[in-house]
Parts: structure tokens; sequence; C-alpha cells
């Protein structure tokens, strides 16, 4: 809880600021910064459940083991493509915002 009123408190001097551009700019780089952390812990979980499911398939049944790995692979990949997406759109709202005019 303390960290949520110093956080708050670090904010109120752009609250305060005269330029309303900079408090756009600095709520972007917070939520891009949210934006990653939740992308990049989803991305982990979903890998890790995807490997853990290959391993469990393959200790189940080793002759499937070639099928299940590339399948894996794909999976896998897919779900990182979803974080790339995510660092993608925080890039533009990093550097390409589209909320200052």
């Amino acid at each position: 809880m303390k960290k949520i009123v110093l956080l708050m408190l670090a904010f109120a001097g752009f609250a305060f600021a005269n330029d309303g551009d900079s408090m756009i700019k600095a709520y972007s780089v917070v939520a891009a910064g949210i934006g990653l952390g939740l992308a990049a812990l989803g991305g982990a979980i979903g890998m890790g459940n995807t490997a853990a499911a290959t391993i469990a398939g393959t200790a189940r049944n080793p002759g499937l083991g070639g099928k299940l790995m590339t399948t894996m692979f794909i999976a896998i990949a897919l779900v990182e493509a979803q974080v790339i997406y995510t660092l993608v759109i925080a890039l533009i709202a990093l550097y390409a915002n589209p909320f200052l005019g």
C-alpha cells in the first residue's frame, strides 16, 4: 500500500505541470511498461504450460515425441507472436504517440 501511495505522489508532479503533453508521455511510458510486463508474464505462463503438456505427452507415449515437439514449437511461436504484438503497440505508444496533437 505504501508503494502505491509513493507512486501516486511521484505522479502528482506531472499532474500539476503546465504542459499536457508531458503528462501524456509519462502515462504512455507507464502503460507501455505495464503492458509489456503483463504480456511477458502471460507468454511465460503459456510457454510453461505448453512445455509441461508436451513433456507429459512424451512421457505417456514416447513414440509421439517428434510430433508433439513440432506441435509445441508451433504453439510457442504463436504465444511469442502475441508478446511481440504487444511490444509493437508499446513502441507505437512511446515513439509515434497518437494521443499527442
